[in-house]
């Protein structure tokens, strides 16, 4: 065989590897596999979201981005853990409760300031300009959030039934982040932070008398077994972002980053009327199980309002990127 022969098949099968391995890491580029944490227990509305999230973007790429949730702190996180945990690619996505990263940035913390959302559509209003921060933040985080679901009305659970807010004085009351502590101190409580996971043992344990949660929670951990009255407080409107980190993000080819963009815009609405549906759902699951709603009296209301208000002010004025942000939403909303 000639030297000009063997250095043509040597070049063809340089070409034809190289054209292999183009093909192959453009086939690895557009399939990918990756878990979705999620600290909430499998079965509560948010999972089954995103479980419902993640077979419609199956579907529409062909199978090119598989997503599986896996629910119940089953990789071993905690919710205040997952922007983190999500940036350092520890978890490729998450569904987090954007009020318990405020450890992180303070902007979670808006939110959570105390009753400046009353309901499900003031929520709406306010994230049309918080969620340009929000989005600022998951960049400097490494990730992109996809899409963001608020969690129904936050109510509190316990033993004791009164018309007055001192009668609540010094009831060790849980929390799931720091603004709803804040609030509980407030009001008067004894406010305590503890990750949902504890929750249940601390009540059996009677370690907390009372607990600030959403319907949806209380229901998934049968609080009738232990509490007796709800009050239907609603003094913050929280969210969980489902968020993705961008190394991940990146591996998606352009088209199907589009096509899970798309998904999740059509989706969000969707999953925020389940929301409300849900915590209306389980209110009434709560009732049948033998818990009432306390009827209290506008007075008691008031009180709540005047309690918080110097909390609400001393928050915002330690928020500066915060407070261009509520101005817009209390100039919009009429307040």
């Amino acid at each position: 065989m000639t030297m000009n022969r063997i250095r043509g098949l040597a070049a063809s099968c340089l070409t034809a590897a190289g054209l292999f391995l183009t093909l192959s890491d453009a086939a690895t580029a557009q399939s990918v596999a990756m878990n979705l944490a999620d600290v909430l227990p499998d079965g509560n509305f948010m999972v089954t979201a995103e479980k419902q999230f993640a077979e419609r973007v199956a579907e529409a790429t062909e199978g090119r981005v598989n997503i599986t949730v896996l629910a119940g702190g089953a990789l071993g996180f905690k919710g205040p853990e997952l922007l983190t945990a999500v940036r350092d690619g520890l978890v490729p996505m998450a569904n987090m409760p954007g009020v318990q990263q405020n450890g992180e940035d303070r902007i979670f913390d808006t939110e959570g300031l105390p009753f400046l959302v009353n309901n499900q559509e003031e929520l709406a209003e306010l994230h049309v300009y918080l969620r340009p921060a929000f989005d600022e933040v998951a960049a400097k985080y490494n990730q992109k959030f996809l899409y963001l679901v608020p969690t129904p009305s936050q109510y509190l659970y316990t033993n004791v039934e009164v018309d007055r807010l001192d009668g609540l004085a010094n009831l060790k009351a849980r929390a799931g982040d720091k603004s709803g502590v804040d609030v509980l101190n407030a009001l008067g409580l004894a406010g305590i932070f503890m990750p949902w996971g504890e929750v249940i043992p601390a009540l059996a344990s009677k370690r907390v008398d009372a607990v600030l949660t959403s319907a949806t929670s209380a229901v998934d951990g049968r609080f009738w077994e232990f509490l007796k009255y709800i009050y239907l407080v609603n003094g913050t409107g929280l969210s969980h972002i489902v968020t993705i980190n961008l190394d991940a993000w990146d591996r998606i080819s352009e088209a199907d980053q589009a096509t899970m963009l798309a998904i999740a815009d059509e989706l969000q609405p969707e999953f925020w009327a389940l929301s409300a549906a849900q915590g209306t759902d389980a209110l009434k699951v709560l009732q049948e199980n033998g818990m009432e709603i306390v009827d209290y009296p506008a007075t008691m209301r008031d009180d709540m309002l005047s309690r918080t208000r110097p909390l609400l002010d001393q928050k915002l004025a330690d928020m500066p990127s915060a407070q261009p942000i509520v101005a817009e939403y209390l100039k919009a909303v009429g307040r």
